[in-house]
């Protein structure tokens, strides 16, 4: 079991690590899309000054660095499997001068901090791509004070975020791809109502709220939309990769016409919907 999910992880940092320089590219742009997620997980946390607080699954920095830029005399730990995401990371904290920041690359089930040493702690859609979900909530308690707080967020379910399905369905349509067996990594592995809230409490978590939030992907035209998902979705890539070049044409366009299709106005700003849970130790 244990070498199933160090396939697993290795599998991802390497894809991550592949991937940073698509989220350098448009940073702006999926920062954007994600910050209302983020300040969700902020409002909840209610970061005090001089907390120290642990980002885990950190990718470029985000919520990470905002929190640290919040904090008089606290810091942000971040934390991510992919040492080339915390580059960027790095770099996004000398540009906005946030000092009280430290990059670790880890793996979330086996974090290298003792007991009882966070105040609180942010993962913004890490969860549904961590091998052992429960084993990574647990070592999250662990390491989390008596009365810390953590906020973590996944994506809801499919039929509300077009941003991916659109993408995503058209090549399942077009391409015979393999099914990944039941449980693995995936999107909406978490979507499942209760299904967050179940992990919280079987790891030692109280006071346990799941809050919507939805948010738009402002990609204003289709073949940003189109640049920008092939550029920084790893399934997406994968599938692709397995395609032809007419084939690669053809879902092209036919996910132009899905889009431009549910905006004819050509206001392509495409929906998105996540859950935020909350939970005190």
């Amino acid at each position: 079991m244990k070498q199933e999910l160090e396939i697993i992880r290795d599998l991802q940092k390497e894809s991550w690590n592949k991937f940073s320089s698509g989220w350098k590219k448009w940073n702006d742009l999926t920062m954007d899309f994600l910050k209302p997620v983020g300040d969700e997980i902020i409002r909840l946390l209610n970061p005090k000054n001089d907390d120290i607080i642990l980002d885990v699954a950190s990718g470029t920095g985000e919520p990470g660095l905002t929190i640290a830029s919040k904090l008089k005399g606290g810091k942000v730990i971040i934390t991510d499997l992919a040492e080339e995401m915390l580059k960027i990371a790095q770099e996004h904290a000398a540009q906005r001068g946030i000092k009280n920041i430290e990059t670790i690359a880890s793996d979330v089930s086996e974090l290298p901090f003792g007991d009882n040493k966070f105040d609180a702690i942010s993962c913004r859609f890490g969860f549904m791509f961590f091998p052992d979900m429960l084993m990574a909530a647990k070592e999250m308690v662990r390491i989390l004070k008596p009365g810390g707080r953590i906020a973590a967020s996944v994506w809801n379910i499919p039929e509300k975020n077009f941003w991916v399905t659109a993408i995503m369905d058209t090549i399942n349509k077009n391409i015979e791809l393999p099914h990944p067996p039941p449980g693995s990594p995936g999107m909406f592995r978490c979507a499942k109502d209760g299904f967050m809230s179940d992990i919280f409490l079987q790891a030692g978590l109280k006071n346990i709220s799941v809050k919507e939030v939805v948010g738009k992907l402002n990609c204003k035209t289709t073949d940003v939309y189109w640049n920008m998902m092939t550029e920084v979705g790893a399934p997406i890539v994968a599938a692709l990769s397995k395609a032809d070049e007419a084939m690669k044409e053809k879902i092209k366009n036919e996910v132009f016409d899905i889009v431009n299709k549910k905006y004819p106005e050509g206001d392509f700003k495409i929906d998105s919907s996540a859950l935020v849970i909350y939970g005190e130790k």
